[in-house]
């Protein structure tokens, strides 16, 4: 949107209606965050009521994240040519529609397709939330405040709901969790009639090919990871998924480099920093998925406790993430972003090792608690120096392209850290013949070794991507975009 349409939506709204339009847009991004958090915590009851296997509970969180990931990009363009407003109304329905079915899904194989047409609408929410709010709110200081207030949504959405999520499922079962999902998306829906129609301006050209080809990429890529273990990695099945995952990836690079509007610009990762970036941001919420996927798993089979009892038992995660993650912007600002990430790297690794020393059953909970709080402490502070490394070295024109890969690289993340950890533990429980009540700590001491060395990972990238060679790699790469006459061969989109 034009500085010029952004204040002509300012000035048609009034103050009242600001503030109605940012609890619209906060209310949004609450409930594609509490549709992964909370249902965590409801994952052993579905697994008696629907019979399945722990790759099935995996399905019905990476079809959401999958979704999510590989259209976000798409329904962000979408929007800027047919209308915010319009596009984040239809995106509602979808979601109301799909947690709706979710809600009375018969079966894992119903849940699994209505979860992605939830991931459908989810897709158009997050993005065009952020896009409303910044052509609303016109002023900087008064733009920074609503988008800190959004900002904050998302973070109490991930510290409440575990614990919402758990008082739902005790009291009501599963399935209300996602009819909480659309009670709260209606309440949404009725706030947009207080959201004033908005277009950008410059808007990109579609790129269908390409989004063809990465969501065939990520969604083959899933398959093989979680279907494994089960299959067997030397099976046709597999191997052939394995070729296309191969071959996808093949066709998408020079497909985008030939692009005028690419949907994901390869000339990015030309800069280490950027790289770095998108690394560490699909490391640290991929950690930050498996861990909180183990450990829903784990205090409910191994530990034997309650939903409400697994929620509260998370708290030092959530809270020490939501009270981080403000606090980790002013550190960045300080010292720069390898600091803050070699803490975050470092109390991941700790966390993932305090974790391997608990109890399956009793004792070790001073250890279980700190491990808690150790990925609460990375996650709320590794993702804000990442922000910074996005921008590094490139136009502010390319600021918000730049932005929207690296929150792909995030939903990527999540997806993948769901798959990477159930197929370790899946791997291990289908070789485990003995079934002690400690079998599943056992089972998912590899996996817990993975996230280990996801700290390890985000300490060592936040330290290259901070030497002065990554730093000219990336005033490099910003050359490439300063100027404006298209590549040579380039094919416009249509």
């Amino acid at each position: 949107m034009s500085p010029q349409q952004s204040e002509h939506a300012a000035q048609g709204t009034s103050p009242h209606g600001r503030r109605l339009v940012l609890a619209c847009c906060s209310t949004s991004i609450v409930i594609v965050i509490l549709d992964f958090t909370a249902l965590n915590v409801a994952l052993p009851m579905i697994q008696r009521d629907l019979h399945t296997s722990v790759s099935g509970l995996q399905w019905i969180l990476a079809a959401y994240g999958l979704v999510l990931c590989s259209l976000q990009m798409s329904a962000g363009a979408i929007g800027d040519r047919t209308g915010h407003r319009r596009t984040f109304r239809i995106g509602l329905c979808i979601f109301v529609l799909g947690s709706t079915l979710c809600a009375v899904a018969p079966t894992l194989e119903w849940l699994v397709f209505f979860r992605v047409l939830q991931g459908i609408g989810a897709a158009v929410l997050s993005p065009l939330s952020l896009s409303i709010i910044a052509g609303v709110f016109s002023g900087e200081a008064e733009r920074a405040r609503a988008i800190g207030t959004w900002s904050s949504a998302s973070g109490i959405a991930l510290a409440a709901g575990p614990l919402l999520g758990g008082a739902v499922v005790d009291s009501l079962g599963w399935r209300y969790v996602f009819w909480v999902s659309v009670l709260v998306a209606l309440i949404a829906l009725l706030l947009t009639r207080h959201v004033p129609e908005s277009r950008t301006a410059t808007v990109r050209g579609a790129d269908p090919v390409g989004q063809v080809l990465m969501t065939v990429f990520l969604a083959a890529l899933v398959y093989v990871i979680i279907e494994g273990p089960g299959h067997g990695w030397d099976t046709p099945l597999i191997l052939a998924c394995s070729c296309v995952v191969v071959a996808a990836l093949t066709a998408l690079v020079p497909y985008e480099l030939h692009r005028r509007h690419p949907l994901i610009d390869p000339r990015f990762f030309r800069s280490v920093p950027f790289t770095s970036a998108a690394l560490i941001a699909m490391v640290a919420v991929g950690a930050g998925a498996g861990f909180l996927f183990l450990s829903t798993l784990y205090l409910q089979d191994a530990r034997h406790l309650s939903a409400l009892q697994t929620g509260l038992w998370l708290l030092p995660m959530t809270a020490m993430t939501v009270i981080l993650a403000p606090l980790a912007g002013r550190l960045t600002a300080a010292l720069g972003p390898r600091i803050p990430l070699l803490i975050a790297g470092a109390a991941l690794t700790a966390g993932g090792l305090m974790y391997t020393l608990a109890d399956a059953e009793t004792g070790s909970v001073p250890a279980l608690m700190a491990a808690f709080a150790l990925n609460g402490i990375a996650y709320g502070i590794a993702l804000t120096p990442v922000t910074q490394m996005v921008v590094s070295g490139l136009p502010p024109a390319q600021s918000g392209v730049a932005g929207g890969v690296i929150m792909t690289s995030r939903l990527v993340g999540q997806a993948l850290g769901i798959a990477v950890t159930g197929a370790f533990l899946s791997t291990t429980l289908h070789s485990t013949t003995h079934r002690s009540p400690t079998a599943f700590a056992e089972a998912s001491l590899p996996a817990w070794w993975i996230i280990t060395a996801c700290g390890a990972t985000i300490a060592l990238l936040g330290t290259l991507a901070t030497t002065p060679w990554a730093q000219a790699t990336a005033q490099r790469t910003g050359l490439l975009f300063t100027d404006p006459a298209p590549p040579p061969n380039c094919r416009a989109n249509p």
